[in-house]
């Protein structure tokens, strides 16, 4: 793949995807106009082929409502939204389905299905969330992790988290990611678990426990976005300035640290969940078609690099 521009990132990988084909999508419980129309307007694009699955009445009943063309799409009738994930996981265990879909689900109903000990398609691995932002003024995609699924990892889960995301760059063509690993410091400091995990980490990478990436930290915010505000405090780090994943101490402060740059800074934004046998499309219900379409390119990018 070629480099990511510095404008439209995402939009870039939009494009990239519609040059391969269309990934065959379970699309779980879309019965509301967000779900339905995100699920009808990649598949329009040519970025999926929604295999729809709920209850048939209220997805037709919502394709009529908004004037969505549906009738080339299959239809697996199920009575509610637990079945629904449960039927769409068992799609990918018989390789009917190549990537999940959330639509007007919630995510914890859609990840029990997917975890599930023996109906699930889980791995090794811990399930981990990347949002993928368009920051206006940042210079390449920005990939922050993990922002809706492990609310206060450990080092072993971070490693994993760590892990994911850097294979997901690898299956967009970022050959060699950085990730700042991030906490309100820059040094280690035995009353801050999050620099102590910080440190480990990167040790773990030294170790090759860790692989494909340049990893630094603990970095501070500033630090790692900005080479001038490392350089003032005398970080000589070759992730400052020019991070492509930053790695939170937690749930709350990615997600926070997210939608700041969403709704003060403008960022676009698109958000996959990682670490399953198939990569998640999870968006958020207020998420509009930009988001919804960027993440289905993503997936496609896992799913046709052979990293999904």
């Amino acid at each position: 793949m070629s480099s990511v521009p510095q404008q439209d990132q995402l939009e870039y990988f939009i494009n990239e995807a519609v040059k391969a084909r269309p990934v065959k999508t379970a699309v779980v419980q879309p019965v509301g106009k967000n779900g339905l129309s995100g699920a009808v307007a990649a598949a329009e694009r040519g970025l999926i082929e929604p295999i729809l699955i709920g209850p048939k009445a209220k997805i037709e009943a919502t394709a009529a409502e908004f004037g969505l063309a549906i009738s080339n799409y299959p239809i697996i009738d199920v009575e509610h939204s637990h079945a629904a994930a449960a039927a769409a996981v068992e799609l990918i265990r018989q390789g009917q389905a190549e990537t999940l879909m959330k639509a007007d689900i919630a995510t914890a109903e859609l990840l029990a299905a997917v975890i599930h000990k023996t109906k699930g398609i889980r791995t090794e691995r811990r399930l981990s969330h990347v949002f993928v932002l368009d920051v206006p003024n940042y210079h390449k995609p920005l990939f922050i992790t993990d922002g809706a699924i492990n609310v206060d990892p450990d080092l072993r889960a971070k490693k994993d988290i760590a892990q994911n995301a850097i294979d997901f760059c690898h299956a967009l063509g970022i050959a060699q990611p950085k990730m700042a690993i991030l906490a309100a410091v820059e040094k280690v400091k035995a009353s801050m678990p999050s620099t102590i995990d910080a440190a480990a980490l990167c040790k773990m990478a030294d170790r090759h426990q860790i692989k494909g990436a340049i990893l630094d930290g603990p970095l501070a915010f500033d630090n790692a976005i900005s080479a001038e505000a490392a350089k003032i405090k005398h970080i000589d780090s070759p992730v400052s300035g020019d991070a492509d994943i930053l790695l939170a101490p937690d749930l709350e402060s990615a997600n926070m640290m997210a939608k700041q740059l969403m709704y003060l800074a403008d960022a676009d934004s698109a958000g996959i969940a990682l670490g399953a046998k198939v990569p998640i499309i999870l968006n958020s219900r207020s998420d509009g078609t930009l988001a919804r379409l960027a993440s289905c390119a993503l997936a496609s990018h896992m799913v046709l690099n052979g990293k999904g």
